[in-house]
């Protein structure tokens, strides 16, 4: 029997955001699972949509013996520490030391970290388990859709997948579908040529979107296209990207694998053309919150459904605080009517609601202390309902994850209803409201700290979804970034050079 290692480190790292993940970050369990070692990496991960769950369910019904080291998820945000790296990379190698031969490795990688020591975190921790293990030992990787794929990464793997979905409703699958293809290389001793291609441009966060348009038509049209003509045993995988990350390989890639170097190299040379005439089409979304909020009102007013504001520039997912206080004042300013927000997240309003208890009213500065030039939502909170934050999510997204949130809240101001965490979350899931008794189709506006992700979940039930562009860490527009560490040539937005 074949013995496969698995592992993963996970983390998309924002550079322009200043809160950064130390060791206790990945430690936590949030809405995905904490540290988890040895064999509490099937046990702690199963059930979830998560890519080493999917790998591990590809590998059993393989018929592989499957031999877990370590698996580590900090929610996003700025450069994870040189001790949190240092300490989690020496983990997986030290397991991998430690379990006997194995005759291969899955990895489930985000592909854009970024720690104090090093830009291309996950391709220095690839180039570290191929000097260990040696090159006979095939190395798989699973990638985010926001992977900042880099020439490294390529070179020290033998095979990199990538998620097709935005929202990210195929993680699990993208790993089974990797760990299936390591598999084979493993029972058939084979190895593939690879092709590598970086874009000449930058796709902004709010726009890879793959059920909207431009993303749509390249990833669901052009690429499938592409990969329906190619022979069998020929891939091919398109990355967007993470723009929010200053360091020279930031962008969307595309690579390849295959038998045949003409094959993987014109697949490469045409989805590339294809992505080349789309950048035109990349332009930045959104509307300030006032106009958001004005917009929302009058709609709802005449709609059956919700509108659903996405206060996208403090997405949790891409680095976001989910503290920013701009979107709920301006609810508040202009006494939205049926409006809830959430999740906001603060621990010490979530401890004082649990000391009052419901019912109750508590004065409190919600908020507000993450983003520079922010400032709280100061006033008296009536707590409107209480919960416990460990939340089974329902959505496509987040179906199966045992989130534990820590103590939440549903606290009512001025007639707005806000739900509270202790945790920081993206709200790509109705779950987070529903444990609080809330019912988004029984609100007029339903305003969110994400800013893609949610639409797997509450896009069915909105009348109308509005991207806000209230002030935050998550700047959506790349050409409001001072990039210094980019490549040469690369445009930072239509016709704009970095």
């Amino acid at each position: 029997m074949k013995r496969i290692a698995v592992a993963g480190f996970q983390h998309e790292t924002n550079t322009f955001a200043v809160r950064k993940a130390d060791f206790k970050a990945f430690e936590m369990a949030k809405d995905w699972p904490g540290l988890c070692r040895g064999d509490e990496v099937i046990q702690k991960t199963s059930g979830f949509n998560l890519p080493i769950t999917g790998a591990v369910e590809s590998l059993a019904r393989q018929g592989m013996e499957i031999v877990p080291l370590c698996w580590a998820f900090a929610v996003p945000s700025g450069l994870v520490t040189r001790d949190a790296y240092e300490t989690l990379a020496a983990m997986i190698l030290d397991a991998l030391a430690t379990c006997g031969a194995v005759d291969g490795l899955y990895l489930d990688l985000h592909g854009a970290m970024v720690t104090e020591h090093f830009e291309d975190a996950e391709g220095e921790l690839l180039r570290r388990v191929k000097m260990q293990i040696g090159t006979d030992i095939p190395v798989a990787a699973s990638l985010d859709y926001h992977a900042n794929i880099t020439e490294q990464m390529v070179e020290f793997s033998d095979y990199l997948d990538v998620f097709r979905h935005y929202p990210h409703t195929d993680m699990a699958e993208t790993g089974s579908r990797t760990a299936q293809i390591l598999g084979k290389m493993v029972q058939e001793e084979c190895r593939f040529l690879k092709q590598f291609c970086k874009s000449e441009y930058l796709i902004p966060l709010f726009q890879g979107c793959t059920t909207e348009e431009p993303c749509k038509g390249l990833i669901q049209g052009d690429l499938q296209d592409i990969r329906k003509r190619l022979p069998d045993c020929h891939y091919i995988s398109f990355a967007a990207g993470f723009a929010l990350a200053d360091i020279e390989e930031a962008g969307p890639a595309i690579v390849a694998y295959g038998s045949d170097a003409d094959e993987i190299r014109q697949a490469v040379e045409e989805f590339k053309h294809k992505l080349d005439l789309k950048e035109e089409l990349f332009e930045q979304p959104g509307i300030a919150a006032h106009e958001a909020v004005e917009t929302a009102v009058r709609i709802s007013g005449a709609a059956s459904k919700p509108v659903i504001l996405a206060d996208a520039q403090d997405n949790p997912g891409a680095g976001g605080t989910a503290d920013t206080m701009g979107l709920l004042k301006t609810l508040i300013s202009m006494q939205a009517p049926g409006a809830v927000c959430g999740v906001i997240a603060d621990p010490l309003a979530a401890d004082e609601a649990w000391r009052a208890g419901v019912g109750n009213v508590i004065a409190i500065d919600l908020g507000g202390r993450g983003f520079e030039g922010d400032s709280p939502l100061c006033g008296e909170f009536k707590v409107i309902a209480l919960g416990s934050g460990n939340v089974v999510g329902t959505g496509p997204m987040w179906k199966g994850a045992r989130m534990q949130l820590g103590p939440c809240a549903l606290l009512e101001y001025q007639k707005v209803r806000i739900a509270i965490s202790t945790k920081i979350v993206q709200t790509g899931d109705t779950a987070l409201f529903r444990h609080l008794g809330v019912e988004p189709e029984q609100y007029s506006i339903v305003a969110i700290k994400s800013s893609v992700h949610f639409r797997a979940a509450f896009e069915p039930l909105a009348e109308q979804i509005i991207l806000v562009l209230s002030p935050g860490p998550v700047i959506g527009d790349p050409a409001e970034l001072d990039y210094l560490k980019l490549r040469k040539n690369v445009r930072i937005g239509p016709n704009i050079q970095a």
